[in-house]
């Protein structure tokens, strides 16, 4: 498989968000990454549903929505009508993980668990076959723009270690700190879905900066 880019909105310009919408929908992304913070499992806070259900709305990709919230339980299916098509929690705010990924495969979602820095990989060794995704964090959540963590690759091998050993399909994703300095070898490591915000929103040719990720 290709390597996927999914562009994060939370580094779009959002007086302008159809704007940066439109210019995704032309682009070589394959997804639209979506960050919800609710100020509580991280600093910060983002977007909800009235954003998504508008970018819903204005896009033809999937949607990549990443929640950084505690509790993410209560809203799978607030997250589903908003249009979310890939809806990955994070490890560290589930207390029965099984069951969130059951609940979110049964709305027909794809199911993805994030890992913040500090977690291990083993940590998935009994869930890897049930998820769709895995979310590695490359930075500590909660704002954009931070400086990629060397130790990812480690988490890499890893984590592609463990899928093959559990005949797993999981998708290896990355966010945090990617630019064109680290792409290349964070793809020949083994990663799948790469997630770039400021690198890519703050370039002078988005399309181009897209195109670069894309075709490396």
């Amino acid at each position: 498989m290709n390597h996927l880019i999914s562009p994060s909105l939370l580094s779009a310009n959002f007086a302008n968000l159809k704007d940066d919408i439109e210019m995704l929908n032309k682009s070589q992304a394959d997804w639209l990454h979506l960050d919800i913070m609710d100020g509580v499992f991280v600093p910060n806070i983002s977007f909800g549903f009235p954003i998504i259900k508008q970018v819903k709305k204005n896009t033809n990709k999937p949607l990549d929505v990443h929640l950084m919230i505690v509790k993410p339980d209560k809203f799978i299916n607030e997250f589903k009508d908003a249009g979310a098509d890939i809806l990955t929690v994070h490890y560290e705010a589930c207390t029965h993980l099984n069951r969130t990924i059951q609940a979110i495969k049964a709305k027909g979602m794809k199911a993805g668990v994030s890992l913040n820095p500090h977690t291990p990989v083993s940590f998935l060794q009994d869930i890897i076959e049930y998820v769709d995704l895995v979310l590695l964090m490359s930075v500590n959540p909660g704002f954009g723009g931070q400086k990629f963590i060397g130790n990812t690759y480690n988490k890499i091998t890893q984590l592609k270690e463990l899928i093959n050993n559990k005949n797993s399909k999981a998708l290896i994703e990355v966010d945090g700190g990617v630019d064109m300095s680290n792409a290349k070898q964070l793809i020949d490591a083994g990663v799948d879905v790469l997630v770039a915000g400021s690198y890519i929103f703050k370039s002078d040719n988005k399309t181009n900066t897209i195109a670069q990720l894309k075709n490396i």
